[in-house]
């Protein structure tokens, strides 16, 4: 029975993918990769030396307005198409940058494609972990409660994540840090936060807070906190 492989290669640095990973892909023929409505996939440039040659590539391209996302139609046409191969007895490999269940968009082809196809996802390194090893910040320890908040809530309700939390990733910061850095100054913890960007790319950016404008943040970047500003204390 033939096999959609969601595959989890990382946050970005080729060398983070698992053997797991890399078993799969060099012996799949069909590789399936999401990428904005134009330019470059990111998830295709990680996992470009591992591909195996002569395989059958097919672009996801996803609209990234927000308005439009999840973009339901792009995703129910490639489960249309990657059902094709499925049902011709082709496995399937559908790249995910960090973990295909750690907000992934893999999630939304897996909703559609689980009860019809046989699924296996392969975990990935995820931003999450490759944030906190970038900035060699455990993320929590003992009896913590880490909380992952994307940045894109309202501002009410990121304070009230964040005021409730021991440790927390701030998660899709984009355009929304001027309203993270206010969230984080009402709560008392903007001294305790860690800013990185690009996490394990050759571009990767470490930063105190205060130094970033609030319109410089790129979607692909994270917040850490701990409220005893080190987890170990």
């Amino acid at each position: 029975m033939s096999t959609l492989y969601g595959i989890g290669i990382g946050p970005g640095d080729p060398d983070l993918i698992t053997l797991r990973a890399l078993a799969v892909l060099r012996k799949t023929k069909v590789i399936a990769w999401p990428a904005p409505a134009g330019g470059e996939s990111l998830a295709r440039r990680i996992a470009a030396r591992h591909l195996p040659g002569g395989c059958e590539e097919y672009a996801i391209r996803i609209p990234m307005d927000a308005a439009r996302f999840p973009a339901e139609e792009i995703y129910a046409r490639a489960a249309r198409d990657l059902g094709v191969h499925l049902a011709a007895g082709r496995d399937v490999a559908v790249l995910c940058e960090g973990d295909p269940f750690f907000y992934g968009s893999f999630v939304y082809l897996f909703a559609r494609m689980r009860e019809a196809h046989r699924v296996e996802v392969v975990p990935g390194v995820s931003s999450l972990t490759a944030c906190a090893a970038g900035l060699a910040a455990p993320l929590a320890a003992a009896a913590d409660v880490l909380s992952v908040v994307p940045a894109t809530l309202p501002e009410p309700n990121l304070r009230a994540a964040l005021g409730n939390c021991d440790a927390a990733a701030v998660i899709k910061i984009g355009r929304h840090l001027a309203k993270v850095r206010k969230a984080l100054a009402a709560t008392g913890l903007l001294r305790h936060a860690r800013y990185i960007e690009r996490a394990t790319l050759p571009n990767q950016r470490i930063v105190p807070l205060s130094e970033v404008g609030d319109g410089d943040a790129p979607y692909f970047s994270m917040i850490l906190i701990h409220r005893r500003g080190c987890a170990w204390l």
